[in-house]
């Protein structure tokens, strides 16, 4: 018999309302009974447009864990605070699906992952560009031996100018950095996932903040506040794996390019390559000649529900709830969350110390 979870969603802001609630309103195996946000009104919007007939609204997330019937906590708040709320969640009994990226610093992401582990409870975070039908397909290419042994990747995040200017993205303390763990940190999941290498060896960083202090500076957003940019607006990093392979990551809000793209992959391997940046493209040898192709991902065979084709956020959504209900493997497991987290967290003491960083 199916079984429909109770979710309760701890932070109500943009995240909250532009991926989260949209996708879990559509699953039927679920419902959103609780709602919690720092300013209520947001969270009494959120339970009008989103809620099930009786939802509560908290300003205290403590509170809301207080409530037997939720299941499932979403955490979508700043990264300062994912581990307080999601080990508190998952020590409360909730399964607990985290915004990325997974924590601030690497020693709050171990704290979930140790909560996680001690609890029984599952934990994931919200990495949803894995979900999306080109990484899918090439994920399957990989595993299928396509490319062989991969050797190079590239994790790409780069922004022309596309600062965000609401929230507390600009701000330090609350997020730990820019764009580097805020769109960065998307593109060096996909690709040490695609790669399948959770090994980090060592870690060379830059960061930049060389155009922050612009006023008036001509931005997808609107003008940022040059006094409130206390982050970096580029940041860049060299990692080496254990087996050798290399990883390059590139993040910017602001960078003086032509070519941009958010949360792509360009990966190199012994018996051919892909990459992302016009669509999913797939090169190789074959009979003494060079080959590329682009794949069709509008002409089926990648992965539909219920007839119908789903966004990275609707399969986010409908992947964790059957994880719980139906006991399946996560697609984003904490302890690959974590390197994620640490690799960042290399690359920003690099960048500080002007030094590599070695992992034991």
């Amino acid at each position: 018999m199916s079984k429909t979870l109770k979710i309760g969603i701890i932070g109500c802001g943009g995240i909250a309302n532009g991926k989260h609630l949209p996708s879990l309103a559509k699953q039927k195996r679920a419902e959103i009974i609780a709602f919690c946000d720092i300013i209520q009104e947001r969270a009494e919007e959120a339970a009008e447009k989103y809620g099930a007939e009786g939802s509560q609204v908290y300003s205290d997330y403590r509170q809301l864990l207080e409530n037997k019937d939720i299941e499932v906590v979403h955490v979508c708040t700043p990264n300062d605070s994912h581990s307080e709320i999601t080990v508190a969640a998952l020590e409360a009994g909730k399964h607990v699906l985290c915004e990325k990226p997974m924590a601030k610093t690497a020693e709050q992401a171990r704290e979930m992952l140790d909560a996680a582990n001690r609890t029984g409870k599952k934990l994931s975070i919200a990495y949803q560009n894995r979900y999306r039908d080109d990484s899918l397909y090439l994920k399957q290419l990989v595993e299928q031996g396509e490319l062989g042994e991969i050797y190079l990747g590239k994790a790409i995040a780069l922004r022309r100018r596309a600062v965000p200017t609401w929230g507390v993205f600009l701000d330090e303390e609350k997020q730990g950095g820019g764009p580097l763990i805020d769109i960065g940190t998307h593109a060096l999941d996909l690709t040490l996932w695609l790669m399948d290498n959770y090994k980090p060896k060592s870690v060379l960083g830059s960061t930049f903040h060389k155009l922050g202090d612009r006023k008036n500076a001509a931005n997808a957003f609107g003008p940022w506040n040059p006094d409130e940019f206390k982050v970096e607006d580029s940041a860049f990093g060299f990692i080496t794996m254990q087996n050798g392979a290399t990883i390059v990551l590139e993040s910017s809000w602001a960078l003086n390019v032509v070519e941009f793209g958010e949360a792509k992959t360009l990966l190199c391997g012994t018996e051919g390559g892909a990459d992302m940046q016009d669509g999913l493209r797939i090169n190789g040898e074959k009979n003494s000649r060079l080959f590329d192709t682009k794949i069709d991902l509008d002409a089926g065979g990648v992965a539909f529900y219920s007839g119908e084709t789903e966004n990275e956020a609707d399969r986010e959504a409908r992947l964790w709830i059957e994880s719980i209900l139906d006991d399946k493997e996560l697609l984003v497991k904490p302890e690959q969350a974590l390197v994620v987290t640490e690799i960042l967290e290399a690359i920003y003491e690099s960048a500080r110390t002007g030094k590599a960083v070695y992992f034991d």
